[in-house]
């Protein structure tokens, strides 16, 4: 009869063996740390036993232990590796109980072996999403000492790529694993015959250029056996490679070009990268590889308009990204971890087309027509602000963000989707990244002829975009400013009136006080959209008229550029051509001091604007112009203009022909 073997950690007769771990006889400790390692192979449920029952800590004792002989720290060391292939609990276990320093102590053993395996248990942490990736670059000495060990084995090779692909991720760690010599190292390994060392070294090397200028200059200079990196690369990417090894080096190539390290039209990219993405995004390729390909792809083109003509026409790519909207998981018959794994790749698929249309769509007319057109799917983007995964909503509303710059789809698609309904709903309490984009394309969708306009303010807009521009964060205090300026154009008394209520001239003041200069510079706009139209510019002079000049004089008065303070004298202009508001500016000594100044100004743009002020001031068909033409006669303001009519500056001359004409006639 055969006697059944129990799982090690499941009875308490297992005692005997976790007691002789602490046995101070090596063979006994060795025997039982074999035993310990024999039973969680392949068993989570042990993992788990072992790690609960207090085991890691003496096995970190054991490491730590000098005296101790280095076939027991082998052992120990490779069971540590066996509970770290465990769950993603199990790793943020060993983590806290500090298991990677003391594997990283153990790669400066004179065993060849330990050091190895230290290198397979850290391999195996380092590529969990919660591995303490600070800790590589910690010590300066460290990435040094990584890449030379690549030079023992494969196996080195292997795991020091690993490891330090996902501790290169911060402009810093990138810098230094590059001053260390990385590039020569993974350049060579890159020719690796070994395709396990490859594509880790592929990893690296694309993370380490990765949003680096420096880095990827020096990478696309970089030779190993006659062939620059970026040529190697090219060849890494052809059609008999494995596809994996295909997308890793396209990868690469892509953070290079976006670095800056790689033009646009280098046929490297034109020619190699770009097909490779298109192709790796087709049905026949592995769902996750798909995401990979159409994630890349978007990043690639979302700057170039060029590259991202060229990839609307490459091999049917926007029918190929419109199949990864229409994936449905078969979940029928899985488990629940298996049906939440097919849900998230689904996911997955719809954020990285969204993505990749929102990078194709961002300039292009032709491209945004052949987007829409494409498998109803505006439908899709309706859907996906609504869908419960963030970053689904995200990538879902950057795509309607890029296809909303077209006017003909906000006449036409965008209509009717009433894609400002779940828009809408998704600005309520959104996290600030999607509040970012939401709050930009609402901006588009409030512009004067979009027919989403009117139910937008109808739907509490002003509120909630008077609310944004007190976000500490300046894009979304520029977005609800900017929004607020597209509302008020060409806007009817009630919704200016509401508007300014909302706002409050408090908070107008402090947006001409903001230190972004492009806030600064929309709430101008703002004052100018409002203060246009003469019955406007009289009613909210009549109401607000006071704290507006003292806005305007505080713009021209402060420490501004050319172009802030053009946008203060427009203000005026527009506030000169109101009835009664006109006497705002004529009471006023230091205004028209300062329209005389700038008269004579040496930037041609602000005389304009002043020159334009003056003639609504003296325009004689409105009652009272001969009184303020007198008053301005007195303070030297046709005498200045006789001297700018020899300017050659054809539109200052026009404007003050303009206003010497009133005169001459008043």
């Amino acid at each position: 009869m055969v006697t059944a073997m129990h799982p090690f950690m499941d009875v308490e007769s297992s005692r005997s063996y976790i007691d002789e771990l602490y046995s101070g006889d090596a063979e006994k400790c060795l025997q039982a740390i074999v035993c310990l390692k024999n039973s969680v192979i392949g068993s989570n449920k042990q993992k788990g036993n072992v790690i609960s029952q207090g085991v890691v800590p003496r096995l970190l004792q054991l490491l730590a232990d000098a005296a101790i002989p280095v076939q027991i720290k082998i052992e120990a060391t490779i069971t540590l590796g066996s509970l770290a292939k465990g769950t993603e609990d199990h790793i943020k276990a060993l983590i806290d109980l500090e298991v990677v320093p003391a594997l990283i102590n153990g790669l400066v053993s004179e065993s060849t072996k330990l050091v190895e395996v230290s290198l397979c248990c850290l391999r195996t942490i380092f590529q969990s999403p919660c591995a303490p990736v600070g800790l590589i670059c910690q010590d300066e000495g460290l990435p040094l000492h990584l890449l030379n060990l690549t030079h023992q084995s494969v196996s080195n090779q292997v795991c020091v790529t690993t490891i330090l692909s996902a501790a290169c991720k911060t402009v810093e760690n990138q810098t230094l694993l590059c001053n260390q010599g990385a590039i020569p190292i993974l350049a060579s390994l890159l020719c690796s015959p070994h395709y396990k060392v490859q594509m880790p070294s592929l990893s690296c090397l694309a993370n380490m250029c990765f949003k680096n200028q420096k880095v990827s200059a020096i990478v696309a200079t970089t030779s190993y056996g006659g062939k620059s990196v970026p040529d190697i690369l090219v060849s890494l990417m052809a059609r008999d490679k494995p596809s994996e090894m295909q997308m890793a080096a396209a990868r690469c190539i892509t953070y290079m070009h976006r670095a800056g390290a790689i033009s646009a039209e280098d046929p490297k990219i034109l020619y190699k990268t770009l097909p490779c993405l298109v192709r790796l995004c087709k049905k026949d390729r592995p769902n996750t590889e798909r995401v990979l390909a159409a994630e890349t792809l978007a990043y690639l083109t979302e700057v170039d308009t060029e590259l991202q003509r060229l990839a609307s026409i490459s091999n049917h790519l926007v029918s190929t990204l419109a199949e990864l909207l229409r994936y449905q998981p078969d979940t029928n018959g899985l488990s629940p971890s298996r049906t939440e794994q097919e849900m998230r790749v689904a996911q997955d698929m719809k954020h990285a087309a969204f993505r990749a249309f929102a990078s194709l769509g961002a300039n292009d007319e032709d491209i945004r027509k052949k987007i829409i057109d494409t498998d109803n799917l505006m439908d899709h983007i309706v859907s996906g602000l609504q869908d419960p995964c963030p970053k689904v909503r995200l990538a879902a509303v950057r795509c309607l963000h890029s296809l909303s710059r077209s006017v003909q789809q906000l006449r036409t698609t965008f209509q009717d989707h009433s894609v400002w309904r779940p828009l809408m709903a998704l600005l309520q309490g959104a996290s600030d990244d999607i509040l970012t984009v939401a709050s930009s394309t609402l901006c588009n969708l409030l512009l004067e002829f979009s027919p989403s306009k009117e139910p937008i303010l109808e739907s509490g807009a002003v509120d909630l975009l008077c609310g944004l521009t007190k976000h500490k964060d300046p894009f979304l205090r520029l977005n609800g400013i900017w929004a607020l300026m597209n509302m008020a154009f060409q806007a009817e008394q009630k919704i200016k009136s509401q508007i300014l209520d909302t706002l409050g001239t408090d908070q107008i003041f402090r947006l001409l006080s903001d230190p972004e200069v492009d806030v600064l510079m929309k709430t101008l706009g703002l004052l100018r959209n409002l203060l246009s139209t003469k019955p406007h510019i009289d009613l909210i002079m009549g109401r607000h008229g006071n704290q507006i000049m003292q806005a305007v004089v505080l713009i021209l008065e402060g420490n501004h550029s050319a172009e802030v303070k053009e946008q203060a004298l427009c203000i005026l202009a527009n506030i000169g051509d109101g009835e009664s508001a006109k006497e705002y500016i004529m009471a006023n000594e230091d205004v028209l001091k300062k329209l005389t100044d700038y008269m004579m100004h040496s930037n041609v743009k602000l005389q304009i604007a002043a020159i334009f002020c003056i003639s609504n001031l003296v325009w004689r068909e409105e009652p009272g112009a001969g009184e303020r033409q007198a008053r301005l006669r007195e303070l030297g303001v046709v005498k200045l203009l006789q001297q700018l009519i020899l300017t050659s500056d054809t539109l200052l001359f026009d404007k003050v022909k303009t206003a010497l004409t009133q005169f001459s006639e008043g």
